[in-house]
């Protein structure tokens, strides 16, 4: 009885601390299942990208507070590179 009591617990109170990642996936044109461009920008609807965990292909090993921060920084960049011009695929 104990034993089933501490499953029952763990089954009810246990979570993951896995941070959701890899939802959006990347890819070319020819990729069906891809919902992002390599710039980051959602098909089929302009002006919105996606710039957060969830374009990350796997969960990372670490945090991914700098992961994102990372992704973040990188985003920066292209949006700049197109808001200027200077970005493919504009």
């Amino acid at each position: 009885k104990d034993e089933q009591a501490l499953t029952d617990w763990v089954k009810s109170s246990v979570w993951s601390g896995w941070h959701v990642s890899g939802t959006c996936r990347m890819g070319g044109s020819e990729d069906p299942m891809a919902v992002l461009d390599a710039r980051l920008r959602v098909r089929g609807v302009d002006g919105l990208r996606v710039v957060d965990a969830s374009v990350m292909p796997t969960i990372v090993r670490a945090n991914t507070n700098i992961s994102t921060i990372a992704i973040a920084e990188k985003a920066s960049d292209i949006i700049t590179e197109d808001s200027r011009g200077n970005g493919k695929g504009n």
